[in-house]
C-alpha cells in the first residue's frame, strides 16, 4: 500500500512540473517567439501560453520602447576639428520574429550601428554646424538607422545629441572667433549708419538748396545752438549767398565807374 502511495506521488508530482513547465504568461507589452523542434511556428501572446515540454521552446521579447545611452565617441569633424560627442536613441520592436531570427542580440547590435553612425555622420560636417544645428543631424542620423534596423525588425524613433565637448584649447579659439564675428558685425552696423546718415544729409541738402531762406533760417538755429554753450570761441558762418550778392554789387559799382561821361563840349552843340 505504501508503495502505490509513493508511486501515484510520484506522478502527481510529474504532471504537476510538466504542467508548470508548459505554461507561461506574457504581459500586454510581451510577445512569445515560439520555435517547436527548432523550427518558428509563430509568435504569441499576451495572456496564457500553453506549450509541449522539451517540443518547444519561446522567447520572450519586449515591445516597449528602449532607451540606448550611446558611448561618448571621438569624432574628427568636416574642418579637422576633434571633439567627444554622445547621443542618446529611443527604439522599439515593431517585429517579434525578425527581432530573434535576423539577429542575434538586437539590442547589442542596434548600438555599435549608432555608434559607427555617429561617428560617421559627425564627421562630415563642420563644428559649426554640430554646434548649431543638432536639430538637422538627429534627423540624419535617425533616418539611418531607422533604414538599417528595419530588417531586424527595429523602429528606431528618435537620436538626441546630448553633449559635444571640446578641448580647451578649441574653447579658446571659439571664443577669439565669436569675439572677432561681434566686432565684424558691430563695423557693419557703423558703417551702415554712416551710409543712412550720409543719404538722409544729401537729402536734406538738395531740400535746402531749392529753398534759399530755409538756409537762412538753418543759419540762424546754428547760431542759437551756438550761443547757448559756455565756449570762449564763437565761429560765425557766413552766407555763401550773402557773399555772391556782395560781389555783385561791388561789380556792378566798378562798371558804372569806368563808364565815360558826357563831354562838356558836345553839350553846347
Amino acid at each position: 500500500m505504501s508503495f502505490d502511495l509513493v508511486f501515484y506521488v510520484v506522478i502527481v508530482v510529474a504532471v504537476v512540473a510538466l504542467f508548470a513547465s508548459s505554461v507561461r504568461i506574457l504581459r500586454e507589452y510581451e510577445r512569445g517567439v515560439v520555435f517547436t523542434l527548432g523550427r518558428f511556428t509563430g509568435v504569441k501572446g499576451p495572456g496564457l501560453i500553453l506549450l509541449i515540454p522539451y517540443v518547444q521552446q519561446m522567447v520572450r521579447v519586449d515591445l516597449r520602447t528602449l532607451v540606448l545611452d550611446v558611448p561618448t565617441q571621438d569624432v574628427i569633424s568636416r574642418d579637422n576639428v576633434s571633439v567627444k560627442v554622445n547621443a542618446v536613441i529611443y527604439f522599439r520592436v515593431v517585429d517579434a520574429e525578425k527581432s530573434v531570427i535576423q539577429v542575434e542580440n538586437f539590442q547589442q547590435a542596434t548600438s555599435e550601428l549608432a555608434q559607427t553612425t555617429l561617428r560617421s555622420v559627425l564627421g562630415k560636417h563642420e563644428l559649426d554646424e554640430m554646434l548649431s544645428e543638432r536639430d538637422r543631424l538627429n534627423n540624419a542620423i535617425q533616418e539611418i538607422l531607422d533604414t538599417q534596423t528595419d530588417a531586424w525588425g527595429i523602429k528606431v524613433s528618435i537620436v538626441e545629441i546630448k553633449r559635444v565637448d571640446l578641448d580647451e584649447s578649441m574653447i579658446r579659439v571659439i571664443a577669439r572667433q565669436a569675439e572677432a564675428e561681434r566686432e565684424r558685425r558691430a563695423k557693419i552696423i557703423s558703417a551702415e549708419g554712416e551710409e543712412q546718415a550720409a543719404r538722409k544729409l544729401r537729402d536734406a541738402a538738395d531740400i535746402l538748396s531749392k529753398r534759399p531762406e530755409a538756409m537762412q533760417l538753418r543759419y540762424l538755429h546754428t547760431l542759437t545752438t551756438i550761443s547757448a554753450t559756455n565756449a570762449s570761441t564763437i565761429l560765425f558762418p557766413f552766407p555763401i549767398e550773402f557773399g555772391r550778392l556782395l560781389a555783385g554789387m561791388e561789380g556792378a559799382r566798378g562798371g558804372m565807374a569806368s563808364m565815360p561821361g558826357p563831354i562838356a563840349g558836345e553839350s553846347g552843340g
